[in-house]
């Protein structure tokens, strides 16, 4: 191989620094090397990793393997044991064309290969400016990087430090830049997105830094968040949802579990009736807006009564994309110290509660026939609407906003009929 070859997993902010790493990397004249972006979110994601390394050693002998992201960040010695590993970087040093520079030596000992500073001594999170974002029509952006909460579950705060966020002007120059290149839709995203702006002067919410997005750069035609925390939704986020077309009617919610005790063990900050209450809210500004929701089966503790509860949330919720989780114990958060469920019991949760989303889902898609829906085209003959859902949009153009019938689905995807006359 030559050049920089980027390996990507977990969240929407790891997409969008991947893209910053191979910049970096290029800009310091990085040839014939791998970057592997990890995560940490749970033990299966940092065993995919560990996979993906072997596989890209096997098929790359030659090739300089480096390896960052969440999970190098919090089982940094574990990745530098590792022999087809030849350097480790931290979540700050993969950023900086530096640290590609100053990569070790072929075949130097674990502690030589490591690069990785203290996370917590990390007080700023630096604009970074990207062209595109690499075989996506929708453009992601940082805007807040770290998690000053410490759910008892949650390794992510080790990996990623303290919150803080991006200046908003730097934000805007981003928006800006990526919407000159061609992209449509614009998705804010970060670790915890909504404690945006807390460490900056004025505090401006998160709200406030859609709103300025949008007043700013009318030629964007659609903004998303990637995930919130509702409990941190402010007025002008509610303004947004109430009044902006441009705004999409879809969030993604961190809601984790459906029983009071469980929230409580999992140290969370809203209550069962706290998430009832905003998606009701939410509901009666924008009807047509549709929710997503991670959530965690099996926690430790959890009686079948407890999971119930978890399940009953999704429903009364009618939550259209569940995300489920089987809980995943992370070594250093108090909740492995917690009294553990067996696993087969957690894997069987977990089913269950996919099968409660399955059924959640197919109601939706099922609400969504009949209706007409504006699509931006995806480079897969796929397409979502603007709340979020999938289309199957075979021979349409990536990147087009089109405008379509709703006629059917096949349980995964919607299908449409084109309405020629309304492309935009």
């Amino acid at each position: 191989m030559s050049g920089v070859e980027v390996i990507t997993f977990g969240c929407r902010l790891n997409t969008y620094e991947s893209e910053v790493m191979r910049a970096e990397a290029e800009k310091a004249g990085l040839n014939n090397a791998i970057l592997v972006n990890t995560c940490a979110v749970t033990g299966e994601a940092v065993r995919q990793a560990r996979q993906a390394i072997r596989r890209a050693r096997r098929d790359n002998p030659h090739a300089r393997i480096i390896v960052t992201g969440c999970a190098a960040q919090t089982e940094k010695q574990s990745f530098a044991e590792m022999a087809e590993v030849d350097a480790v970087l931290g979540n700050e040093e993969k950023l900086a064309s530096a640290s590609y520079r100053a990569l070790p030596d072929f075949g130097v000992s674990a502690e030589e290969k490591l690069r990785v500073n203290d996370i917590m001594s990390v007080r700023h999170t630096a604009p970074q400016m990207v062209k595109h974002i690499d075989g996506h029509v929708r453009a992601f952006i940082q805007v807040q990087n770290g998690c000053d909460h410490r759910c008892t579950f949650c390794i992510i705060p080790y990996g990623r430090g303290n919150s803080r966020s991006v200046p908003m002007g730097a934000v805007v120059s981003q928006a800006r830049s990526l919407v000159e290149s061609g992209y449509r839709e614009i998705v804010l995203t970060g670790v915890d997105a909504t404690s945006y702006g807390a460490d900056l002067p004025g505090q401006p919410s998160l709200g406030l830094l859609a709103k300025t997005l949008l007043k700013q750069i009318p030629e964007i035609r659609r903004l998303r968040l990637s995930s919130i925390d509702s409990i941190e939704a402010d007025a002008h986020l509610m303004d947004l949802i109430a009044d902006e077309a441009r705004f999409m009617p879809h969030l993604h919610l961190s809601l984790q579990h459906g029983d009071d005790m469980i929230l409580k063990r999992m140290k969370r900050r809203h209550s069962r009736a706290d998430a009832l209450a905003f998606i009701e809210d939410v509901r009666r500004l924008r009807p047509e807006t549709s929710f997503g929701a991670d959530m965690i089966a099996g926690f430790p503790t959890e009686t079948e009564e407890m999971f119930v509860n978890a399940v009953s949330l999704a429903e009364e919720a009618g939550i259209a994309h569940l995300h489920v989780f089987p809980y995943s114990p992370r070594p250093g958060t108090p909740a492995a110290r917690m009294p553990q469920l067996d696993r087969a019991l957690v894997k069987d949760r977990a089913a269950r509660l996919r099968a409660a989303g399955q059924k959640l889902h197919q109601s939706h898609l099922d609400s969504m026939v009949g209706t007409r829906q504006w699509l931006l085209v995806e480079n897969n003959g796929l397409a979502h609407t603007e709340n979020f859902t999938l289309v199957a949009a075979p021979g349409l153009r990536p990147r087009d906003l089109v405008q379509v019938a709703i006629t059917g689905h096949n349980g995964k995807h919607l299908d449409m009929q084109l309405m020629a006359a309304d492309a935009a």
